[in-house]
């Protein structure tokens, strides 16, 4: 028994996405692509992929919100588990990280589902009506969460959820020396989302940190 999260050893990491997760042969072939690339640590990991996935099942889903999508491993990961005549849209502002995406995309069999629009998320968010998606996904600029969250507590129906990334900054919420524009952005909007009654909402230390909002 365990009254808090166990700290995970490389050989533990390993173990979990052996055993725990069924990555699609697209997932794993994105995921070692990103691998070379400078910002690869802005992918998520396997198994927070394999949760969002079991997620998007849980509750139904049929229409998904990603704000940003980088290479494409989390939007390929639930848009294989949206039903045949679901839809994705997906918002980023780099055509050449999303080249990738689209790659993926079409290897995996989803590029029919989904929507890319290759602009600042706040205006795509802007042109959109409310309750129209059962789940959003949060993993774009930093400074812009809140703005990011905002809008998807108007666009996502009431039972659906909001799913934020990289809510611990590598452990950096917890350090009073950390001060970076980025950091101050995740404190405020992990402090406003902790007394939030428009949702309710857990903060999973899954990766780097993974909120789920489910909107009231």
């Amino acid at each position: 028994m365990a009254n808090r999260t166990l700290t995970l050893t490389d050989d533990l990491v390993d173990y979990v996405q052996r055993l725990g997760v069924r990555e699609h042969p697209a997932l794993a072939a994105v995921r070692e692509e990103t691998r070379a690339l400078p910002e690869h640590e802005m992918q998520i990991a396997p198994e927070q992929g394999a949760f969002m996935a079991l997620l998007v099942r849980a509750i139904g889903a049929r229409s998904i919100l990603e704000i940003g999508t980088f290479t494409g491993y989390s939007s390929t990961a639930m848009a294989l588990a949206l039903p045949p005549d679901g839809t994705m849209l997906c918002c980023d502002v780099s055509d050449e990280w999303t080249a990738i995406a689209r790659r993926t995309w079409e290897a995996a069999g989803v590029a029919p589902l989904i929507e890319l629009r290759i602009a600042p998320a706040t205006d795509t968010l802007a042109t959109l009506g409310a309750d129209g998606f059962d789940l959003a996904f949060i993993d774009a600029d930093k400074p812009s969460y809140d703005a990011y969250y905002e809008g998807c507590v108007r666009v996502v129906r009431p039972g659906g959820l909001i799913l934020i990334d990289n809510v611990l900054q590598g452990g950096r919420v917890v350090d009073a020396d950390s001060e970076s524009e980025s950091v101050r952005a995740i404190r405020a909007l992990n402090e406003k989302i902790a007394v939030d009654e428009r949702v309710d909402h857990v903060l999973l230390p899954l990766a780097d940190g993974l909120t789920v909002a489910r909107v009231r």
